[in-house]
């Protein structure tokens, strides 16, 4: 798959905007795991970070992220700008990761 650029800020260093075209997105739901839920449990009466969550979300960030690059391919964008996460809980045990930006066209 063809890469493009992708920033948090509002332009990309060293190019210029020519075109505005959309914005793209990307989202993944994912759920607990029951297993998970029992250990991190425990390890909650203890405290510490749960790493089987934080793993969890990293994830399913870098998926969102995928599929955010992959809407913007799909939209003709060379970059994406201005990009954003958001989670949401879709019910209980299940959360959406969002990631969505600017898709945009730089000057040749």
């Amino acid at each position: 798959m063809k890469k493009i650029l992708i920033s948090t800020i509002d332009y990309i260093p060293g190019h210029e905007v020519s075109n505005v075209i959309d914005i793209a997105r990307g989202s993944t739901v994912r759920a607990r795991n029951i297993g998970r839920d029992f250990l991190s449990g425990l390890k909650n009466l203890v405290g510490g970070e749960i790493t089987a969550y934080t793993k969890l979300m990293a994830d399913a960030r870098e998926e969102a992220l995928f599929r955010m690059e992959e809407d913007a391919l799909d939209l003709g964008a060379d970059a994406v700008i201005n990009v954003r996460f958001m989670t949401s809980m879709v019910m209980q045990g299940c959360a959406e990761i969002l990631a969505y930006g600017t898709a945009v066209k730089l000057k040749a």
